[in-house]
């Protein structure tokens, strides 16, 4: 029963309230005979402000179908985030390649302090106020996936003490 109270992604109906944000477009060519054929790839994170966000990937030889193609991707690798009011419940660090992202709790109106490409992702999670440091390779890919692996990892108090068999007084 825990583990489903931890994902809901799988109650989570239809695309209600879902933002996207477009955070990297890349482009690539193959050179052919008559020049270079270019195709793209974006990045896309996709939430809902109260808690659920994803993360997609999507190519495809036109921007738009790229983009659609990463929102779709998005929607199906949601994950719920455990938030305590408008921030995080504790100090959490991610992993993704070279890539770490450290993410602090901040006080209430600090706002969100992060970079431009991990910046959208927290705002779609639905956090208000986090203190964010990346350390290694700052490349978006794996930026935001070490993002999505921090969050993965948050745990409020009546997680732990549910996980321990203890009642909280």
């Amino acid at each position: 029963m825990a583990f489903h109270s931890q994902n809901k992604n799988a109650d989570f109906e239809g695309d209600r309230g879902l933002e996207d944000s477009v955070v990297q477009i890349y482009r690539c060519a193959k050179v052919v005979k008559g020049g270079r054929r270019f195709s793209f790839a974006a990045l896309v994170a996709v939430g809902d402000r109260r808690g659920n966000v994803g993360l997609g990937y999507g190519k495809a030889n036109e921007v738009p179908d790229a983009v659609t193609k990463g929102v779709a991707d998005a929607k199906k690798n949601m994950v719920f985030v455990k938030l305590k009011g408008n921030t995080i419940p504790h100090t959490v660090q991610g992993r993704c390649g070279a890539s770490r992202v450290t993410l602090i709790p901040a006080s209430e109106g600090t706002g969100v302090i992060a970079g431009k490409k991990l910046r959208p992702l927290l705002e779609l999670a639905g956090i208000h106020d986090v203190l964010s440091k990346a350390y290694g390779s700052t490349s978006p890919k794996n930026l935001l996936k070490a993002g999505i692996d921090a969050l993965t990892k948050l745990r409020t108090a009546q997680n732990i003490a549910d996980l321990r068999g203890v009642i909280l007084t």
